[in-house]
């Protein structure tokens, strides 16, 4: 098992010294009850959005810390990259294009909770989609962010079409299993 899937499956546990570190530069936003609201909605099957944030957002904070990048922007902007409130499969017109316009909307929600952010941040937050959003990221932080939701997205994907891919998943996290 590669050290990044470990990594991916402690975010579920939230016991590590490093989940403790992610949360001193990140806690006070993920804490929040805006955040915490995001477990309401289903985001790649059986993971909810908060669950999905929580894994980008952690994955991003190891390997950005492991890179001596700016771990404390990418785990605050990481923390709120999906920040929406609806269900993006709703058959609803204003849901049409989702994975283009959802960053505008997180970016604007983030500007509600947090009041300022970085440019960093922002980057990261409006760009995670690329190469959906047309301008690329400008900064490794954003490249790191949006491979990371790649990553998870990725994982969550397979652990829904796979019956023994879910299985195994339900024993190593406790999420979802056999229907």
């Amino acid at each position: 098992m590669s050290k990044l899937y470990k990594a991916y499956l402690s975010s579920y546990r939230m016991d590590t010294p490093d989940w403790d570190c992610y949360l001193k530069y990140a806690g006070e936003i993920y804490n929040t009850p805006q955040l915490q609201k995001l477990s309401q909605f289903e985001q790649h099957f059986k993971i909810n959005r908060l669950q999905h944030i929580r894994s980008v957002a952690y994955l991003s904070f190891l390997i950005s810390r492991k890179l001596k990048l700016d771990y404390v922007s990418t785990a605050r902007a990481a923390t709120m990259h999906d920040l929406f409130y609806y269900d993006w499969r709703e058959d609803d017109l204003s849901h049409k294009l989702h994975g283009y316009r959802h960053p505008k909307t997180a970016l604007k929600n983030a500007f509600y909770l947090c009041g300022t952010l970085n440019k960093k941040e922002v980057d990261i937050i409006k760009k995670h989609m690329w190469p959906l959003t047309v301008i690329p990221p400008k900064y490794l932080e954003s490249i790191v962010v949006t491979s990371m939701d790649k990553y998870c997205a990725t994982i969550e994907m397979i652990y829904s079409a796979s019956p023994k891919y879910r299985e195994k998943f339900h024993r190593l996290t406790g999420i979802g299993g056999e229907e």
